[in-house]
Parts: C-alpha cells; structure tokens; sequence
C-alpha cells in the first residue's frame, strides 16, 4: 500500500528535494530527476507518487509569457462586498472562479474582502470585463483597479 503525506504534516528532505528540482524542471524524466537528489529511480518515482497521490503536487504546467501570448494588460483589482452571508459569498466566488481571466483570487484582510489577478489582451478588453462582468454582479460594493506596468517578479514556486 502506497504511504500519503497526511494533511499538516511535514514533508522530509528528501521531498523537499524532488518538490525543489521539479519546480524548476517539471518535463525531467524520472532518471534526470533521480541523479539531480542523488536517489534511486525507483525509489525517485515512489517518492513522487506518494507526492502526486497525497495532493502535494497537484499538476504540472507549462509557464507562457503573458504578453507574447497576447495578454498585454494585467491588473489587480480590490474588490468590496455588501453582504457576506455564505450565500451571497458562495455565488460570487463561484462566479468570479469560472472567468478565464481570473489567474488568481485571495479573500483578504484590511478595505477589500477579495484580491483578483486578471488578465487581458488590451484596456479595451479590460473595460469590457469590468462593464459586462465585475459590475454586473450583485452586491459589490466597490471595485478598484491597480494597473501593472511592469512585473519584477512572478513566480509559482515555493521557496525550499
């Protein structure tokens, strides 16, 4: 029987490892992985099943530069509630979660209840996602747009 990463527990060293290398390589094989954390592959393997199937690494992607794929314009936007009933909250992260442009949403401490990292091919389409979408939805209280100019560092990876 395969061993799973309990939920809350620590993750070894060794996984640490794997989980570190396959950050910055997730197309190395089993055996490039192996000899970059010094294991076995087939000890490499088991360790990265018992990872996959314990959810700790959940997919493997490719990384595509936003803007030579057409994205040119990337914003945050803090966004208020009036009511926060689990009803009214359900509805709006559902809906918010089903956009293609959302890369991202933290519910938040401080002025705004949510945080969104959207992205878009021009202000145009921006300000078509604002009118025919995040103004529409019932309840909002505010939204507030920071424009990103310039990214200085975007990242996936856990620091290990």
């Amino acid at each position: 029987m395969a061993e799973i990463i309990r939920e809350g527990a620590m993750i070894e060293k060794q996984d640490e490892h794997i989980l570190a290398q396959l950050q910055r390589d997730g197309r190395a094989t089993n055996q490039q992985l192996a000899e970059d954390v010094g294991m076995s592959t087939s000890a490499c393997w088991r360790r990265v099943r018992v990872l996959e199937q314990s959810g700790v690494i959940v997919g493997y992607s490719a990384l595509v530069d936003r803007e030579k794929a057409g994205f040119a314009t990337s914003a945050i936007l803090h966004v208020s509630l009036e009511r926060h009933d689990a009803k009214f909250v359900d509805e709006f992260v559902s809906r918010v979660t089903a956009r293609a442009e959302v890369l991202e949403c933290f519910a938040t401490t401080g002025d705004a209840d949510y945080h969104l990292h959207v992205v878009v091919r021009d202000m145009k389409a921006y300000n078509q996602f604002l009118d025919d979408f995040m103004f529409r939805l019932p309840g909002i209280r505010y939204v507030r747009t920071n424009v990103i100019l310039k990214e200085i560092k975007t990242s996936v990876a856990l620091p290990f």
